[in-house]
């Protein structure tokens, strides 16, 4: 590339939600390019979680991960039924164990209804034994809109989908500088190639916030620094008979979900994720864990033994959410008031990113369309 390539699009990042956004802009606007730094797509956050398709349950009420991820949980579903992409719809069970966690529970099924979950449902403990022998609690949330999905193949799917459509993508292209002249973003790859951009998105996952510091947004004044979170999964061996997702009920400070069984497409048993702020991005896993996550697990899966759980692998989540914070929402924002019209941000896309990101391509295709138009 040279100062004088110009291109109308260009997406920082090929994750899920990156190439999400690639696809859906791809079918409304021409000249359109990805730029990742990784030799492929999905490499960090992407492909290093539970695989789940979220229902929506655990959000606020009126946030953008509540409507993102309750509008983005069919959308998936009917992605994946339409183009064959491996999934299971296998239904969840959030678990308590004793009266405190029951009167948590009614609180979360209160939310889910807020948000529109389809088919939130009480079990007794009864009926949790028949549904799940192994698993022992008083009572239950069932959640059927919850399911599996294989992560990569979602993914090939947006990219060839993108690429079909005339996107270009390239790898091993680190954004190392972004200057607006009043009109057009003059973007930098590398040190080096230089283009220019109409309309420039933010999709850069675990760097989204070093990407806004690029184009000169303080993104310690405008409360965009990412703390970055580092899950820790488990495996069982032998494994847990369960044919659902369980999960705990979350603590009242518990940065994430507690540390859930889930089922992949294969039906292996993995317990995660924890959750560890972070200053490095390392994906060593601490075997060290294994004591606290046996007292995690053993509350509702008695049966698991200490011996029986094996390192499996580590994610980390870009957060905005710091330890012992309030909740905050997924940012996605044209950053017009700050000066830089055509540039829109995506920062803090964590958990629900992925059952969210039909949802969230549809949003940011529109905010994109009000930027070429304007």
């Amino acid at each position: 590339m040279t100062a004088h390539d110009h291109v109308a699009i260009t997406i920082i990042g090929a994750g899920v939600v990156g190439l999400a956004v690639a696809r859906e802009i791809a079918g409304r606007f021409h000249d359109v390019l990805v730029v990742e730094k990784n030799e492929s797509f999905g490499r960090e956050t992407s492909s290093r979680h539970s695989g789940v398709i979220h229902a929506g349950i655990y959000y606020p009420a009126g946030s953008l991960k509540a409507r993102l991820c309750t509008e983005g949980n069919p959308l998936v579903y009917e992605y994946c039924r339409t183009r064959n992409i491996p999934h299971r719809k296998t239904g969840k069970l959030i678990v308590a164990v004793d009266e405190d966690e029951g009167g948590r529970l009614r609180l979360l099924k209160i939310q889910g209804d807020e948000n529109e979950v389809p088919g939130l449902a009480f079990v007794s403990s009864r009926e949790l034994r028949a549904l799940e022998p192994d698993v022992s609690a008083r009572e239950g949330l069932f959640s059927p809109a919850t399911g599996i999905i294989d992560a990569h193949a979602l993914m090939r799917s947006y990219l060839l989908e993108a690429e079909s459509r005339g996107t270009k993508i390239v790898f091993y292209s680190r954004i190392s500088a972004i200057r607006f002249d009043g009109r057009e973003y003059e973007m930098e790859i590398n040190g080096a190639y230089r283009f220019r951009s109409q309309v420039v998105v933010n999709c850069a996952g675990l760097y989204s916030d070093a990407v806004a510091a690029l184009a000169g947004i303080d993104v310690d004044g405008e409360g965009y620094r990412l703390r970055h979170c580092k899950g820790t999964y488990f495996t069982a061996f032998p494994a847990p008979r369960i044919s659902h997702l369980v999960y705990p009920v979350p603590g009242e400070e518990d940065v994430g979900l507690g540390i859930h069984a889930t089922l992949d497409l294969g039906g292996r048993v993995r317990f995660g994720p924890d959750a560890e702020y972070v200053s490095e991005l390392s994906y060593d896993v601490d075997e060290g864990k294994r004591d606290a996550f046996h007292r995690a697990v053993s509350r509702y899966l008695p049966g698991v033994k200490r011996e029986h759980l094996h390192p499996d692998t580590t994610g980390i989540r870009p957060k905005l959410q710091g330890p012992g914070e309030p909740f905050r929402d997924f940012v996605i924002s044209v950053e017009r008031e700050r000066g830089l019209p055509g540039f829109v941000n995506l920062i803090g896309i964590d958990s629900p990113g992925l059952t969210s990101s039909p949802a969230i391509a549809r949003y940011v295709a529109s905010l994109v369309k009000e930027s070429m138009d304007g």
